[in-house]
């Protein structure tokens, strides 16, 4: 069950992440050609920096999920195994701490933040646009939560997450090789 909350969870992210990236692209493909006619758009810089705010964001949450962000893995490995467990349990603390921290305070901005409307575009409240300082920290919680099991069971076996997604890049790039 949890693999497959997983992977739904990676395939919403995903698609709504590549949506995000249409829209930015679109928007910004936009306001050049207005911007080429003599008519600036009031509202293109407002709208692609939320936009790019909330690709960060959820990226980052994809990233949590697939375990694609900044890590130590040589680092962890290289510590024996009592040590290196307790590493990964004190990294995972840390990280976990620091977004729960960032959700709650991201909550509390957006009730300051009530009642207040983007400038350019006046019918978009600005709580909607910052939403995705505390939703999308939660979610990061969510994915580490999910795919720490498996980080764990392989950092406990000494296979690294970085290598092995290296190691199986260059066996294709082989096979495609020898296939010529």
């Amino acid at each position: 069950m949890l693999a497959s909350l997983r992977r739904n969870l990676e395939f919403v992210l995903e698609w709504f992440i590549i949506i995000m990236m249409v829209a930015l692209t679109i928007v910004v493909i936009v306001a050049v050609l207005f911007r080429m006619g003599g008519n600036s758009l009031s509202w293109y810089d407002e709208i692609a920096a939320v936009q790019l705010s909330w690709i960060t964001y959820y990226g980052a949450a994809l990233a949590a999920l697939k375990r694609r962000h900044i890590g130590f893995d040589s680092v962890i490995l290289s510590l024996p195994r009592p040590a290196r467990m307790v590493g990964v349990a004190i990294a995972e603390f840390l990280v976990l701490g620091f977004f729960i921290v960032l959700a709650y305070t991201g909550w509390q901005v957006l009730q300051v933040l009530e009642g207040d409307m983007l400038v350019s575009l006046t019918w978009i409240p600005v709580q909607l646009t910052q939403s995705v300082i505390p939703f999308g920290a939660a979610l990061f919680v969510i994915c580490e939560l999910l795919s720490l099991p498996e980080y764990w069971r392989k950092t406990a076996a000494g296979i690294s997450l970085e290598h092995a997604e290296i190691e199986e890049e260059v066996e294709a790039e082989l096979e495609k090789a020898g296939a010529r």
